[in-house]
């Protein structure tokens, strides 16, 4: 039986011939989230929380509980300077302004590293 495409699907096949599908509002979603800090592309923790389903809490929860797999290449807390001038230039940027902690920010492999937590 073969699999019926929504028409939000992008197909691509690689070079052994795997064909795969994307789902290509979740490919946008990801893409608006990243932004460029200390000139490297990250994502803030509130949006790494909201494309995996979970409340912030837990996605620092699982920092919190295993420091030694996130070294500062993975993530980093940004400072209460780059908060201020997120909030002023990203309308989007989900910033809390009752949260306790700054937030965090995560590389490319801090996500595939919470992805294995």
């Amino acid at each position: 039986m073969k699999k019926t495409e929504t028409p939000t699907d992008i197909i691509k096949t690689d070079s052994n011939g795997v064909t795969s599908a994307i789902n290509a509002e979740l490919l946008a979603e990801v893409n608006n989230s990243i932004i460029v800090i200390k000139e490297q592309p990250v994502i803030i923790d509130a949006d790494v929380a909201a494309l995996y389903g979970v409340e912030t809490k837990r996605i620092n929860e699982a920092v919190r509980n295993n420091p030694n797999k996130f070294p500062k290449e993975y993530m980093f807390e940004l400072t209460p300077k780059e908060v201020a001038y997120l909030r002023s230039k990203i309308s989007t940027t989900k910033f809390s302004s009752k949260s306790r902690v700054q937030p965090k920010v995560f590389t490319e492999k801090g996500l595939y590293m919470l992805a294995t937590i």
